[in-house]
């Protein structure tokens, strides 16, 4: 029995000194932080599904709003949350070769299949990939692909004519269901349809992506908190790689492996597969002249597979939360939904009454009006950076930190400070009269990201947003239902994009022009 004790005296102190042993990381380098707990650090409410990994730096940076930089712990490994503009520049743009890693993967030698893709691979296999996909979102990609929106937009203002009559409907249901519309053609050549399909399987899918779902909260706590212990766990379900394998197998099945011709993404994939490996300098090697090695890179199945999640998840999601919420700010700032309405009309007079690519970069206000929904609630509202260099000094703050250690820059909580933005809660598109570029080179608006790692699909986000977003105003008014919070609440459980606790519903009706 004495031994029995003993011996459950010495595991728990064991257990206790795994689960607290890095605790002293801030502490040493006077760094203030919140006191962390065993094992889940300062990331409880994360862990617990109560905050998304937004809310907590969100929460973290208020906590602290004399400090440049706040100490972190997400389970036992310490993460640094940026408070100042300067500090975040440097990281993700001046001193980017010390930080060219998200650092996504808890355990590096293994990567989740649907995870080799553009927005969370690191090192080689990022830069490899970035090059040959940076073409794919140019202006003239963008130019050819806008007939396909005009398309989708269309369908969009037929199926808004049928729910005029209803109390309410979810805004960001309806931008959803118009976004993966559009991914669906121009990315896999598919109808998916999913705006008159109550039940569409693809629109299922992409509501399971971004779901958060009892077991996929455990399972990444663990992988976190134990990540040697875990790292055959995975932080996606199983039934996204088996759909999104089957997806792509039929596409390119179809297309008897080969390009169609369609200039569409799977046909860039194919393409990239036909031309054989990719070869490009290395990120981080160098040989013992000091020259980037040259490394490859196999176009495997698996790597295209990957590479169609991340361009149907994020493509659908982030615009339709955008848009969305745009929508949202609109109907309770009617002044402002009569001016962009009045662009609207005003512009599309010179351009036939045809949604066209140009016709979308002529309307100034309905820009100004998505910047500032974009500032107030961006889709992607924190960016990650990890340091891949031995050590790495941030002169401002005269603090040195180790590799692997991770970077919080809480974008959300910075363009919503006063100290940036007189009166942040208030929308007021006029902040964005002489556009964004004052406030991107000031890095306090940044929904996009910046530097390098920039989203290399920002334009095509935006493109399909603003397009949507006329399609819909151009013939409906949106005033806010009698359900609807003017105070949205974000979803707790949101992973990577932000949601919002149960929907956007407004209520849409027909335009009266004078």
């Amino acid at each position: 029995m004495i031994l029995f004790v003993a011996v459950a005296i010495v595991f728990v102190i064991v257990l206790y000194y795994y689960g607290t042993r890095t605790f002293n990381y801030w502490k040493k380098r006077n760094i203030k932080h919140e006191k962390p707990l065993p094992f889940v650090g300062t990331n409880l409410k994360n862990f617990a599904q109560k905050a998304s990994m937004a809310m907590m730096a969100t929460e973290t940076y208020r906590k602290f709003p004399n400090e440049k930089v706040v100490g972190f712990y997400r389970g036992t490994v310490p993460e640094l949350l940026i408070r100042d503009p300067e500090i975040a520049k440097r990281i993700l743009v001046t001193d980017f070769q010390h930080f060219n890693a998200r650092g996504f993967n808890p355990h590096k030698t293994v990567i989740e299949p649907l995870m080799k893709n553009l927005f969370f691979a690191d090192g080689d296999l990022w830069r490899l990939i970035r090059q040959r996909f940076t073409p794919a979102f140019s202006t003239g990609k963008l130019k050819a692909m806008f007939p396909l929106i005009t398309k989708r937009a269309e369908n969009l203002q037929l199926f808004t004519e049928e729910i005029v009559n209803r109390d309410h409907f979810d805004a960001h249901e309806l931008m959803a269901r118009y976004t993966t519309d559009f991914i669906g053609e121009c990315g896999f050549g598919i109808s998916m349809d999913t705006l008159n399909a109550e039940n569409s399987q693809f629109r299922a899918f992409g509501k399971r992506i971004f779901e958060r779902r009892l077991r996929d909260g455990v399972s990444s706590a663990l992988k976190i908190m134990f990540p040697e212990m875990c790292k055959n766990l995975r932080f996606l379900a199983p039934e996204l790689e088996t759909t999104m394998t089957h997806l792509y197998q039929t596409v390119v099945r179809e297309r008897n492996y080969k390009p169609s011709g369609r200039n569409d993404f799977v046909d860039l994939l194919l393409e990239l597969k036909e031309k054989g490996e990719i070869v490009g300098e290395s990120i981080n090697k160098k040989d013992a002249d000091g020259k980037p090695e040259i490394v490859t890179l196999e176009v495997t199945d698996l790597l295209m597979i990957s590479h169609m999640f991340v361009f149907f998840g994020a493509g659908f999601e982030t615009s339709s939360t955008a848009s969305s919420h745009t929508l949202h700010q609109l109907a309770f700032n009617p002044d402002c939904q009569e001016k962009v309405q009045a662009e609207i009309d005003s512009v599309l007079e010179k351009y036939d009454n045809k949604l066209t690519y140009d016709a979308i970069k002529d309307m100034a206000y309905l820009e100004m009006c998505f910047y500032e929904s974009m500032r107030m609630y961006p889709s992607v509202a924190y960016l990650m950076r990890m340091c891949t260099s031995k050590q790495y000094t941030i002169p401002e703050v005269n603090l040195t930190i180790d590799e692997d250690v991770k970077i919080i820059i809480p974008i959300q909580a910075i363009q919503m400070d006063e100290k940036y933005f007189r009166k942040p809660t208030k929308f007021d598109p006029e902040r964005f009269s002489f556009g964004a570029k004052e406030d991107k080179k000031n890095f306090v608006f940044l929904p996009f990201g910046e530097g390098p790692r920039a989203c290399v699909g920002a334009r095509l986000g935006q493109m399909q947003s603003m397009a949507g977003l006329a399609a819909v105003l151009q013939k409906f008014t949106v005033e806010p239902a009698a359900c609807t919070r003017q105070n949205i609440i974000p979803d707790p459980t949101g992973v990577v994009t932000e949601g919002f606790v149960g929907g956007l519903p407004l209520k849409f009706r027909k335009r009266v022009k004078n």
